[in-house]
């Protein structure tokens, strides 16, 4: 299952707890859900993590982890789940959040050519940050209820498919036996 693969990359939870810059959380760290990876944690996680990728704000995986320690989710996936907006991935899905900012509130897309310079940025901000923000917020907020739902459908239909899958086997194994005590 996804759980092994994903039990090897993940950090052990004496590791994190360990860790001399993590000290100041205190008894934070010691919530076994922050590391479990159980339904509710990992569908909590996906939520968490995808809704703050999509959010234009630096710090992003401080922020994920805050948001896993006050929602008791699995902050290993909460935090990695923020890298889907890496930088080379961020000036597609903040254009995205923008295009849908900017269709909610009706207002003319800016047909400026694009700038990564300060001096662009603090002139066009005043422009962008209310289509940029909304649309961040409600692609956020749709993409991490996918990602919620998606993971728990994921996750009941896996158990599903493993128990099946143990029945038959059982069965497969109780026909073998019966035709060799036959």
């Amino acid at each position: 299952m996804a759980r092994n693969l994903l039990k090897r990359f993940i950090p052990t939870p004496a590791a994190i707890k360990s860790n001399p810059a993590l000290h100041f959380l205190g008894d934070l760290l010691h919530d076994p859900n922050l590391f479990h990876l159980n339904r509710h944690s990992v569908s909590v996680a996906f939520f968490w993590g995808l809704f703050i990728a999509l959010l234009p704000i630096p710090g992003q995986m401080p922020v994920a982890a805050g948001a896993a320690l006050l929602f008791r989710c699995n902050l290993p996936i909460t935090v990695a789940l923020v890298w889907i907006t890496n930088p080379f991935t961020m000036p597609f899905f903040f254009y995205l959040t923008y295009k849908v900012g900017s269709l909610i509130l009706q207002s003319e897309p800016l047909m400026v050519e694009p700038e990564l310079t300060w001096d662009w940025l603090a002139n066009e901000f005043g422009h962008l940050w209310k289509p940029l923000l909304l649309g961040s917020v409600l692609t956020g907020l749709i993409f991490g209820a996918l990602g919620y739902f998606g993971m728990q459908m994921y996750w009941r239909w896996h158990v599903n498919h493993s128990w099946r899958k143990r029945q038959k086997n059982r069965a497969d194994k109780a026909v073998e036996e019966k035709k060799e005590n036959s």
